[in-house]
């Protein structure tokens, strides 16, 4: 069967890597260690994929701007202690190269930077099945559709021939914002009934589940 999709575009944390809950706990240790507000579960999870500032601007309002690098700084820290033991969801990182081998282009759109992104690459063996990627340090960050626009760019596909493939509601709303059909995946940082509100093709429940649509539909 033609393919519907030329290009697949993964989010990272929460739909590729097993890394949200392990975000969500370094984001409230920060703000543990330096006397601030401690975030709730539900709002440590729903930044999860976006920029910096828009992050630090949800779980501490009250903070000033100047403050947010020592936030940063302490994330960094708790989180480079834990990386070790994050890991790919079951079956991640085979559908990725199955879908490469069918022949559709694959991108990474993800509020990591760019260090920690390729950091994550290397150590998971995948960096030779993306085409391109595009990190939240490197322009727009979502839900802004810049960066999806970038990629589109990049490899010469048109909107109706992509399509996104997230765990939250700012990749459902990047995705409509620029026009790319989306799907979701409920194993990451949002609840499926946030995800459904913007109307992607299905809502998985995990990879296995994702790789069979994927083959069947895309």
């Amino acid at each position: 069967m033609p393919k519907r999709f030329d290009l697949l575009v993964f989010d990272w944390d929460g739909t590729l890597m097993d890394s949200a809950s392990s975000i969500a706990v370094c984001l409230q240790a920060a703000c543990r260690d330096l006397g601030l507000t401690v975030p709730s579960d539900r709002d440590a999870r729903y930044v999860i994929g976006l920029g910096l500032a828009d992050a630090m601007a949800h779980i501490l309002p009250g903070l000033a701007p100047a403050e947010y690098p020592k936030v940063t700084e302490r994330y960094r820290h708790h989180f480079l202690q834990r990386d070790s033991g994050t890991t790919l969801f079951c079956g991640a990182g085979e559908m990725l190269r199955e879908l490469r081998d069918a022949g559709h282009l694959l991108a990474i759109a993800t509020g990591k930077s760019r260090r920690g992104l390729d950091r994550a690459l290397v150590a998971t063996g995948l960096t030779d099945c993306f085409h391109t990627t595009r990190c939240a340090d490197e322009g727009h960050t979502k839900p802004d559709p810049g960066m999806l626009h970038r990629i589109l760019e990049k490899l010469g596909v048109t909107p109706e021939r992509a399509l996104m493939i997230g765990d939250t509601t700012h990749d459902m709303a990047m995705a409509q914002a620029a026009g790319v059909e989306r799907l979701a995946v409920r194993h990451g940082a949002h609840e499926e009934r946030e995800l459904l509100e913007y109307a992607p093709l299905t809502c998985v429940a995990d990879c296995a589940e994702l790789r069979d649509w994927l083959v069947k539909h895309a």
